[in-house]
């Protein structure tokens, strides 16, 4: 039986940036289609399970979706590099000297993101960032021809290349998709879980695409789906460490999953004021059964949650979340309790349901 640790991992060594999370539908395909009743994949790409309930009409969704941040080629020079534009959002700084991986249609070509040596760099260059933009990844080849002929071309995705790994024998562990590969491993453990309960709700589990790119994916199987209730699951940004003002990012890693009050960004008007009448219904079940959890209340920190919500009629939606560290990074840090919190949370709030809130 393969184990929550194991499926984190696993996962988080996929390559899937939105609008290329094939790989990673195969993998969530093979560990909960045998466990549902039903599955099926709607022309974005979400793949949606089914657990059948004993009340038909009263329906929850759970999202978590498969996509990571990442980059997409928009240029071969004639020297052989390779420049690239972002697929979702960045810290530009966390760019700079990394090792990169392109997913071409023959397999995996490496390069690296190379700067001007510090012997050269003026005061000035050494206070700033260098826009995405202005990168280059350097292949080792020596002309287009050559980065032509590894099967590079204008339109591959291109991930971090990074083995992850639990830090020196404890439960936390660092990845380049632990955003949002950990909620993934989560949702796959709560629809195992799920295989034989009688329940009421009919549960819908969505593994969702291109939520990094607007929270597209979860919109059109919501309004496909229309559910009575939406569960996103996804990461917040832990504090706890010295450069995170705890007034900014309270939530703690190990802390347990995260119950989301609210978010909201003001750049693009997306929120969720999640409604009480669930907040108050998770927090009942996670105190009636001793699972530790969290207050989330964040800005710019949307999720799958939002889409939900709007989709259709409108559902009552909020979101459990992940507690991780560095996020939208090369290293972002889970901490396994917390998937397992949420799983057993997740699993309990479904039990619970039945009737609509």
């Amino acid at each position: 039986m393969s184990t929550l640790k194991q499926h984190l991992v696993e996962l988080d060594a996929i390559h899937g940036v939105s609008g290329d999370e094939e790989r990673v539908a195969q993998y969530m395909n093979e560990y909960i289609a045998p466990v549902v009743d039903e599955h099926y994949a709607d022309p974005l790409g979400n793949q949606i399970y089914v657990k059948k309930g004993s009340n038909p009409d009263l329906k929850i969704m759970l999202s978590a979706h498969m996509d990571e941040i990442g980059f997409i080629v928009r240029h071969i020079d004639e020297r052989g590099f390779v420049y690239f534009f972002p697929v979702g959002y960045h810290d530009s700084r966390m760019v700079m000297n990394q090792v990169l991986v392109i997913q071409t249609e023959t397999g995996l070509v490496q390069g690296i993101t190379g700067g001007k040596p510090a012997h050269i760099v003026t005061a000035e260059e050494a206070k700033q960032a260098i826009p995405l933009e202005e990168l280059h990844l350097d292949l080792g080849t020596k002309s287009r021809e050559e980065t032509l002929a590894l099967g590079v071309q204008v339109g591959d995705y291109i991930t971090f290349d990074r083995e992850g790994q639990f830090l020196n024998g404890t439960k936390v562990y660092s990845g380049k998709a632990v955003d949002n590969r950990s909620s993934c491993a989560v949702l796959i453990e709560v629809m195992k879980r799920l295989q034989g309960k009688q329940l009421v709700p009919t549960v819908y589990g969505v593994a969702s695409v291109q939520e990094e790119v607007g929270l597209r994916g979860a919109s059109t199987a919501a309004f496909d789906i229309q559910p009575d209730v939406g569960l996103a699951i996804d990461v917040i940004f832990a504090g706890g460490t010295p450069s995170m003002d705890e007034k900014v990012a309270p939530i703690v890693l190990g802390g347990g999953p995260a119950i989301k009050m609210y978010d909201w960004t003001p750049s693009n008007g997306h929120g969720n004021n999640v409604p009480k009448k669930l907040t108050r219904r998770l927090i009942q079940v996670a105190e009636k059964n001793s699972i530790p959890y969290q207050r989330e209340v964040v800005l710019n920190g949307g999720t799958d949650a939002w889409s939900i919500s709007l989709a259709g009629r409108g559902a009552v939606s909020g979101c459990v979340s992940l507690p991780s560290r560095y996020i939208h990074s090369a290293t972002g840090v889970v901490h396994l309790d917390d998937l397992e919190n949420a799983v057993n949370l997740i699993v309990a709030f479904v039990e619970d349901l039945a009737e609509r809130l």
